[in-house]
């Protein structure tokens, strides 16, 4: 269902009756364009009804056990060589060490972990948005392949929930400077979560209970604490997990779970269902190193794609940047003169709306060198998306848009 009105720049953010709230920042309403090629930039905001929240508190739980010093399959460091696991290529045998995972410990999976969460970084806006990191795992005793102490620690606070990121970019590399260890505690990572995120009794992190929470589980396995083996996954950690879950959901916490590795796409039960008690999105994640480009498509406005379109000249523009707040900017093909331009969102449940207002366009202002590098960014971002995520919503919901515009241009066959 397509839900959408016409309104100038100004009128649109009083428009309410829509499933999809479309806000336009650029250009102002009676403010000229100007460039000097026929592109003009357009900047605003998309959000599903009842997601407009301007404060979003995000925490990232970072899987720090002894498996993530496994190969990713990328060049995480992009020193022109890809790390791989000698115990899965066939290679003389005594060539590496037995204990080697990954031949360049810089692509391994907590390498790509710590990458995907400063990529997701780069695209948030401290505005009102607050980021936290946690790591979780668990020390072993080497005897008994068991927790090393009962009731031992799990999970460790990095940073609590700040909007200065530059502190959070910190946390994220002294966590790789440490490495892997131990083994996966999901409900030690999961309750430290809910006590920052909640401003629960021991939090470090400044309450705010209007903001909307989200906490991003990064892991390459199962969980194996608190009980039995760090080797295998004992129903009583899978339900541990889930218990925290439970509770987390409560607290209005929504749990999005990547899973990395080969194991990714069976489902595995504790991420798949942590996610779902808690109404957020399982991620399976078969090659880790592509978590990077996933997590740089992360929506938190439960916005999927944002496309503009010039009516006057039936041109439709795909050359927008979506940011996980729900911001969008780019370019729309425009003529001299008056342009009737449309921003059109698509939600993550498949609701359509647009915004409709008047541009004006002169020749002159930036140089096309200046507006050639911005679009070939916008572009390359959008590629590498649209290469790793099967996308069928966004392919089906640009296609009616190209019918749509077709219909209107030429009007509908007569028999």
């Amino acid at each position: 269902m397509l839900l959408g009105f016409s309104a100038s720049a100004d009128d649109i953010t009083g428009m309410v009756d829509s499933a999809v709230h479309i806000v336009i920042d650029e250009p102002k309403r009676g403010e000229p364009v100007s460039n000097s090629v026929h592109q003009a930039p357009i900047r605003g905001n998309a959000f599903a009804e009842g997601k407009r929240s301007l404060a979003i508190d995000v925490m990232i739980a970072i899987d720090i056990s002894g498996s993530t010093r496994a190969a990713s399959g990328v060049d995480v460091d992009g020193d022109g060589e890809i790390g791989f696991d000698p115990h899965l290529e066939q290679v003389p045998a005594g060539l590496y060490p037995l204990d080697m995972r990954s031949t360049d410990p810089d692509d391994s999976i907590l390498a790509a972990e710590i990458t995907a969460a400063d990529a997701l970084l780069r695209n948030l806006d401290p505005t009102h948005l607050r980021v936290g990191v946690l790591s979780f795992g668990g020390e072993v005793n080497p005897a008994t392949l068991r927790q090393a102490a009962y009731g031992q620690q799990d999970a460790w606070l990095e940073v609590p929930l700040t909007s200065d990121f530059g502190q959070v970019q910190r946390a994220l590399q002294s966590i790789l400077a440490r490495g892997p260890r131990g083994g996966t505690n999901f409900a030690a990572g999961i309750r430290l979560a809910l006590t920052e995120l909640a401003g629960l009794h021991g939090a470090r992190s400044a309450p705010r209970p209007e903001a909307v929470k989200i906490l991003m589980f990064l892991t390459d396995g199962v969980p194996s604490f608190p009980f039995g083996s760090s080797r295998e996954s004992d129903p009583g950690d899978t339900e541990a997990a889930l218990g925290a879950a439970r509770v987390a959901h409560k607290a209005g916490i929504i749990i999005n779970a990547y899973s990395l590795g080969m194991n990714a796409l069976d489902n595995p039960v504790a991420a798949t269902e942590m996610s779902r008690l808690t109404l957020g999105t399982f991620t399976p994640v078969k090659n880790p190193g592509d978590v990077i480009t996933y997590l740089q498509g992360v929506t938190f406005a439960s916005v999927e794609d944002v496309i503009f379109t010039n009516l006057t000249t039936s041109e439709i523009s795909e050359d927008v940047r979506l940011l996980p707040n729900g911001s969008f900017s780019g370019y729309v093909p425009v003529r001299e003169g008056i342009n009737r331009v449309r921003v059109t969102a698509l939600t993550t449940d498949g609701s359509e709306g647009f915004a409709e207002f008047d541009l004006q366009f002169d020749v002159a202002g930036r140089t096309s060198k200046e507006l050639t590098l911005e679009l070939d960014q916008i572009r390359k971002q959008n590629r590498e998306l649209q290469l790793l995520v099967e996308r069928e919503k966004v392919r089906q919901f640009r296609e009616r848009q190209r019918k749509g515009l077709k219909l209107e241009v030429e009007g509908p066959e007569v028999p």
